[in-house]
């Protein structure tokens, strides 16, 4: 921009970027006309210039000519491809369901499509296109049907790319299948190839099956467990805090000549942080700023100021955000979110607004996490008209509000004592495609209970018939209290009978989303 405005400046009149071929040729015809002298109307120069300037024009009208004759012949070609590649992935998906069909009824499969002839690109895009979404059901139909094409050769990397897809997907046993199936192709192992099996186990907890994995990478030539492969499996035993599991891996890194990296040292910082383990982070974080080929970055300083704004330890975390940004670390919206969140928890409302104009006025756009934590933080405190402002410029921005939104706003609404105010957040979701889950009735249920409004209360359970959830026993308890809380024996008796229909809630804790 600064380029681009000093040559403005400088040279007045000279366009920053070349005008259009057409335009430079006229502009050279007129120059060319008008440079010449004005002739006698009689004169014989003037029809030859005339004619001279007739045949330019001729030129150029039939050079525009054929030049819009390619473009649309271009334009007809790509619509034409594309066309085509539709078609193909239609038969694909007729193939999927063909062959759904062909293996419930047991005859053999045979049909009028030869499916065996398909485009490579074709395949390979509806494959990346199904693994990308996760489906990795329809992933493996497609993949088989690419290993029947007769241009089909086995590639490593396919193999590597659905095994991570069956990782995250919690499918270990099949990913184990995939693997033996490209040793069975003749594919060449890796520590790629390994390092992609060794996370499907870690990632469904399978720890032992990791850890022998990693003793067959390392008597296995050419196969040697790098950093990646290390970090991967430190990652899950943070996960489950088998923090003794960690200290050998990270010893077994150093006597392989292994040395961290930057994603290493952040896995092991935010999950020392979120297990309020400080003394270990705070010394993993001097071994990073120590090692010169791994520096701090946005990640590093987010997990730390986390660590710190969860147990309120509100100076600290200010202190780090100063001495991360004066190391040339700059934040980030997840930064932004971090911060909210701990002045929101400490009830710092002042830095919370200082945040909110900080975020807008260098244009950092606010996500639906950031909508969250300040609905979540000015409704506890009571605070409905900001509240209700930032609800409504959430919708104006576009961003759909998600269970955590309408619970935050449930709750405040309870809290405030005013139940009329419930009954707008309940129009809201019947005119809206929000997904309500189990917590928000549940949220719902607590709110009418504090209200004493127990007739709505009674009714919460046929809404969540309705919206396809079913109580738990939160949901029960909740009641339970309820009615015992106003005298309500009777009706208590009644939920209480029902408690041993439902299942307790998983006890395992969501990642947090920012």
């Amino acid at each position: 921009m600064a380029a681009a405005a000093s040559l403005s400046t400088t040279t007045p009149g000279v366009p920053l970027f070349p005008p259009p071929i057409s335009a430079r040729r006229t502009a050279s015809t007129r120059v060319q006309v008008s440079s010449r002298p004005d002739p006698e109307p009689s004169s014989s120069p003037s029809s030859t210039a005339l004619t001279v300037v007739d045949e330019r024009t001729r030129r150029i009208a039939r050079e525009l000519e054929e030049l819009k004759k390619r473009e649309a012949k271009e334009r007809k070609e790509l619509r034409d491809g594309k066309i085509a590649s539709q078609k193909a992935v239609s038969v694909i998906l007729w193939r999927e369901a063909t062959k759904a069909v062909i293996d419930k009824s047991g005859r053999k499969k045979k049909g009028p499509i030869n499916s065996k002839k398909l485009l490579p690109r074709t395949v390979l895009e509806a494959l990346h296109e199904r693994v990308a979404a996760l489906r990795w059901e329809s992933a493996l139909k497609v993949f088989e049907l690419l290993r029947e094409q007769i241009w089909y050769r086995p590639n490593t990397g396919i193999y590597i790319k659905l095994i991570v897809m069956l990782g995250k997907c919690r499918q270990p046993e099949k990913a184990h299948k995939l693997f033996l199936a490209m040793v069975d192709e003749g594919c060449v192992l890796d520590c790629e190839s390994y390092t992609a099996l060794l996370s499907a186990y870690s990632r469904s907890g399978l720890l032992d099956k990791a850890f022998t994995l990693l003793d067959e990478m390392k008597n296995t030539s050419g196969c040697q467990p790098d950093v990646q492969t290390y970090s991967i499996l430190i990652k899950s035993c943070l996960q489950v805090f088998a923090f003794d599991k960690v200290q050998s891996l990270l010893s077994d890194m150093a006597n392989h000549g292994i040395k961290p990296n930057t994603v290493t040292y952040n896995t092991l910082i935010d999950a020392y942080g979120k297990a309020r383990k400080f003394s270990e982070m705070e010394s993993i974080l001097v071994e990073m700023l120590a090692d010169r080929d791994c520096q701090p970055d946005a990640w590093t300083m987010n997990s730390t100021l986390r660590a710190f704004g969860n147990i309120g330890q509100i100076e600290t975390m200010e202190k780090c955000y100063e001495k991360f940004q004066t190391a040339g670390i700059q934040p980030n919206v997840q930064t932004f979110n971090i911060l909210l969140d701990s002045y929101g928890k400490a009830e710092e409302y002042k830095k919370m607004s200082a945040v909110m104009e900080y975020m807008q006025r260098y244009h950092y756009s606010w996500t639906i996490v950031t909508f969250n934590i300040m609905i979540d933080a000015f409704g506890k405190a009571g605070d409905l008209k900001q509240m209700e402002y930032l609800f409504r410029l959430m919708r104006s921005e576009r961003i759909k509000p998600s269970c955590v939104t309408l619970c935050s706003l449930v709750r405040a609404y309870a809290h405030a004592g005013k139940p009329e105010k419930i009954g707008g957040v309940l129009r809201f979701v019947e005119n809206s495609d929000v997904l309500l889950d189990t917590v928000f009735f549940n949220c719902l249920v607590d709110a009418y209970g504090r209200l004493g409004c127990l007739a709505e209360m009674k009714g919460v359970p046929e809404m969540m018939e309705q919206s396809g959830c079913k109580p738990d026993i939160i949901t029960y308890r909740t009641m339970i209290k309820a009615y015992s809380f106003n005298g309500m024996d009777s009706h208590a008796k009644e939920i209480r009978e029902l408690l041993p229909t439902v299942t307790r809630p998983s006890l395992k804790r969501d990642k947090p989303d920012f």
